[in-house]
């Protein structure tokens, strides 16, 4: 067996994921083992010898164990330059040994705040200390100390040293950076909700944005293939691929966008979205699932193709078996009978994603590059209408049945680019018009596609994200065949375009709210 060059490691853990086999092997070369509390009990369990901290440091654990490693003897043995002829001379002088391996992940903080009514105290209970500061000790001097922050690691440090007694620099380089990342984020979730705890108005903004995410998956390429790109942050905790080929940079940005629009009918009757680009181009309710689909596809029967497709309940074999006649990118579902999953694998390079947590219990902010190193930082637009919020303004007031398709394509609309504009009726897309410099043209636009769809506007609702700036807007959606309308309100020219709605009998409601979407 090779000479043994790591003679000392200290190990401190909450989370004991393969930590006793991983002990085993490093005492099977001969490697000292020094623990604390819990890890020590968990490797004495297991049969190993273990020398506590306080043996080791000769200074009691006290204060509830908030002091343990915060100790000379522990980052002195860590930081200390190995072949410093001062170095030396301290440490032998201070009876200070050297300590080669740390093996140490933090107090489960993130875990604990994402509780739901998490106490401040409890909060505070699970800041991490001498865990972060003995990994930073070890990272700095990652020359000659090995440091091991995520159990996945575990593996490679062990093959090594079983090999080689030791690790190789590169892999200490590889580890003493993720060390860094590690605790960066760890008291960037820390300042992120003492920040909010400790605000006057839950809602404020950060003094300071900080954002760490860790790297989820690589990606092929991002928008265009020239660009590299990757997925950080947490979206395994919210989606479980199924099947299909390898997500690209556009489909993430799809399902996320196709995945927010249908939450909005989460709790509401079987409804399905279909969507390109991140903007819906046909949402339909019914019955089933099946009877759902029928309403969004008939709405722009080009558009689908290539397209995600997103279900607010359980995708079923009627719909599945509808939806694989055409060609799509990815489905996105709470989840998949058995029969749809039979039906969909036969097409085994389409994407099936389950939905495994509501997106909507995410962090409400939304943040966005600018360039120029900078970032713009907003709450997601979450905000709701009800029947009882909206102002009706003309003479004739809205049927039922207008009532019902105003708050359905209200719902559709925010999820629409600016300026955007949505005719719809009673559960159901007749045509979009998105993303265009001019209103009217995005009405337009809109009015075109429903006749491409041979869908009648007549007796139709116009929805529109922000307000009619001047009544030509309105005017088109009447000539169009609308009956009703539903906009923000707002502009200067209201009375106008009020005036122009009573001309032609329009019932029209006014929300109070825009919903911009650039």
């Amino acid at each position: 067996m090779s000479r043994v060059k790591i003679h000392r490691a200290l190990l401190s853990v909450s989370d004991k994921t393969g930590l006793v086999p991983f002990a085993q092997i490093l005492a099977s070369h001969g490697v000292e083992l020094i623990s604390t509390g819990g890890t020590a009990k968990t490797l004495r369990e297991a049969g190993l010898a273990v020398k506590d901290i306080s043996e080791y440091t000769g200074f009691p654990e006290m204060l509830d164990g908030r002091v343990k490693t915060l100790h000379p003897k522990v980052h002195g043995g860590l930081l200390y330059i190995r072949g410093n002829a001062t170095h030396e001379a301290a440490v032998k002088a201070h009876g200070i040994s050297p300590i080669d391996l740390v093996v140490v992940n933090l107090y489960p903080f993130e875990a604990t705040v994402a509780k739901p009514n998490v106490s401040l105290d409890d909060a505070i209970e699970n800041i991490d200390i001498g865990g972060p500061s003995m990994l930073r000790s070890a990272a700095k001097n990652h020359d000659s100390v090995t440091v091991v922050v995520d159990p996945f690691d575990y593996a490679e440090v062990a093959e090594q040293i079983s090999a080689n007694g030791n690790t190789t620099l590169e892999l200490r380089r590889q580890l003493a950076a993720k060390v860094f990342a590690r605790t960066a984020a760890y008291d960037a979730a820390i300042a992120a909700h003492l920040q909010k705890e400790f605000a006057a108005d839950k809602n404020s903004l950060p003094q300071v944005l900080t954002i760490s995410a860790p790297l989820a998956q690589p990606l092929r390429y991002g928008e265009n293939p020239h660009q590299t790109a990757a997925l950080y942050g947490k979206f395994h905790e919210f989606f479980k691929q199924l099947q299909g080929k390898e997500l690209s940079y556009n489909n993430i940005l799809d399902l996320t966008a196709a995945t927010a629009l249908i939450a909005e009918f989460r709790n509401d009757v079987p409804t399905l979205a279909i969507l390109k680009h991140t903007n819906p181009c046909g949402v339909g309710q019914g019955a089933n699932l099946r009877a759902a689909w029928d309403k969004a596809f008939v709405t722009d029967k080009q558009a689908p193709f290539g397209g995600i497709i997103a279900v607010n309940q359980p995708l079923d074999g009627a719909c599945a078996a509808a939806i694989a006649e055409i060609f799509s990118e990815v489905i996105v579902a709470p989840e998949f009978t058995a029969e749809a999953l039979e039906i969909l694998q036969k097409k085994k390079n389409l994407r099936l994603l389950q939905i495994t947590k509501c997106p909507l219990s995410a962090r409400p902010w939304d943040v966005r590059s600018v360039g120029a190193d900078s970032f713009l930082l907003q709450q997601r637009d979450l905000k709701t209408t009800t029947v009882a919020e909206l102002k009706i303004v003309t003479k004739r007031q809205p049927t039922e049945a207008e009532l019902r398709a105003m708050l359905f394509g209200w719902r559709v609309v925010k999820h629409l680019k600016s300026n955007a504009i949505l005719y719809c009726s009673e559960g159901r897309t007749l045509g979009t018009g998105a993303g265009q410099m001019s209103r009217v043209d995005s009405s337009r636009i809109a009015v075109w596609k429903a006749g491409e769809a041979k869908l009648s506007l007549t007796g139709s609702v116009v929805c529109s994200d922000a307000f009619f700036p001047f009544p030509d807007g309105l005017i088109a959606a009447a000539d169009g065949g609308a009956t009703a309308a539903i906009q923000p309100g707002g502009s200067v020219k209201d009375a106008e375009v009020i005036a122009a709605a009573d001309e032609r009998g329009m019932a029209m409601a006014f929300t109070g709210a825009r919903h911009f979407r650039h």
